[in-house]
């Protein structure tokens, strides 16, 4: 703690910046808001300045130092507070961020935090286990309708369904996945591409059940401690909590022995197998987490629009999501989450082009794939 005083002490000053910055918002956001700012600025100076003397890290050593379920735990917490201090001043200014704009932005940019997720998800299956996936908004739906079903007909709450759209996404790519994963290359895609479109088709006329054409609606928002959230920055604030769980989750599981073997699997399946690795177990197991996660958006979806219908879940969908796989670099975490931002900001940008947008798009993939088929921010192959 001495070296953490001392650095307060050192560079005192920068603690002035959360309070300069709370008098200048002020006038434009109100008391309330603005203390909220210097807050939140205060609280990501603070942290910083422990991470770089090492003050948590220590104290995390300290107080899991006991029995060894304990020093696993501490050993998880340091493995989590070793991202640099840049990381968390630049998720201290996206919380920071919204509260400057108006509800448009704030719906734009909860838009990219659920492309963002879907596309993290999309890459387990893609980007680390190299199956070409163009059904995968066939989960999204399939998320979004068991929340919608049993909120309007059962009065599942919303935290509940969430958990139940994702088990039943799971599920149904578990089903599919035994039956369609001894597939490979061009034949999977296929049949990933049928079952999208037999989705779509199956929610526009089963009428009694999902509403056929005319969706359903009236959907129950979600509720925190007796709040319901209902605002675009309450919805804000929720996706970019999934976008953060999402991303540590994914570095953990790509750093683990299952994603080194995914990696194994992709890069020549037949090795793979002669090394003594379940080809097809990892495969699954790839494609039930990222169903799973495209159920758990689904359900967001269907709590914030408080409406879904068949319109939504188009073969596009599915495209759009591969596109920012491969845009900003299969397998790299920072370049899927580039490759969303781009693909949902752009087109809100150039919207005046809007008559343009898509033939600049396919410009764009198309000088991609000649000079950097990597991606944006793809590591490039091992020597």
């Amino acid at each position: 703690m001495s070296s953490l005083r001392q650095a307060i002490k050192r560079h005192g000053s920068f603690f002035l910046v959360p309070l300069w910055a709370g008098i200048l918002c002020a006038p434009f956001t109100g008391i309330a808001a603005a203390t909220r700012i210097a807050l939140v600025l205060a609280a990501g100076v603070l942290l910083a300045a422990a991470l770089r003397t090492g003050t948590i890290t220590r104290l995390a050593h300290t107080l899991f130092s006991g029995s060894a379920r304990m020093q696993g735990a501490g050993r998880r917490l340091v493995a989590l507070l070793a991202a640099p201090p840049s990381a968390f001043l630049f998720l201290a200014a996206l919380c920071v961020i919204p509260l400057f704009q108006n509800d448009y932005y704030r719906d734009v940019l909860t838009l990219t935090g659920m492309y963002v997720v879907l596309a993290l998800g999309l890459n387990l299956v893609v980007g680390q286990a190299g199956l070409l996936n163009l059904g995968y908004v066939a989960f999204y739906a399939v998320g979004a309708y068991t929340y919608a079903i049993s909120s309007t007909r059962f009065g599942l709450p919303f935290w509940p369904g969430m958990a139940a759209g994702a088990a039943v996404a799971a599920l149904a790519a578990l089903l599919i996945g035994l039956s369609t994963l001894k597939l490979r290359g061009d034949y999977f895609a296929i049949v990933t591409l049928g079952l999208g479109e037999i989705t779509r088709i199956v929610l526009n006329n089963w009428d009694s059940v999902t509403g056929g054409p005319n969706g359903i609606s009236r959907i129950p928002r979600p509720s925190l401690a007796g709040y319901v959230l209902k605002t675009p920055l309450d919805f804000y604030y929720l996706i970019l909590l999934m976008v953060v769980i999402t991303v540590f989750a994914m570095r953990r599981i790509i750093a683990s022995r299952i994603g080194r073997a995914w990696i194994a699997i992709r890069e020549d399946e037949v090795a793979a197998e002669a090394m003594g690795i379940n080809t097809f177990k990892l495969k699954l197991l790839a494609f039930v987490i990222a169903s799973a996660l495209a159920g758990c958006v689904g359900v967001f979806f269907a709590a914030k629009m408080a409406f879904v219908s068949p319109e939504s879940f188009t073969f596009f969908e599915s495209v759009l999501i591969l596109c920012m796989v491969v845009l900003g670099g299969m397998g790299s975490i920072p370049g899927i989450i580039l490759g969303a931002v781009l693909l949902v900001m752009l087109p809100e940008i150039f919207r005046d082009f809007q008559d343009y947008r898509m033939i600049g798009f396919g410009i764009a993939l198309v000088l991609m794939m000649i000079f950097r088929p990597q991606g944006l921010m793809g590591a490039g192959k091992r020597q």
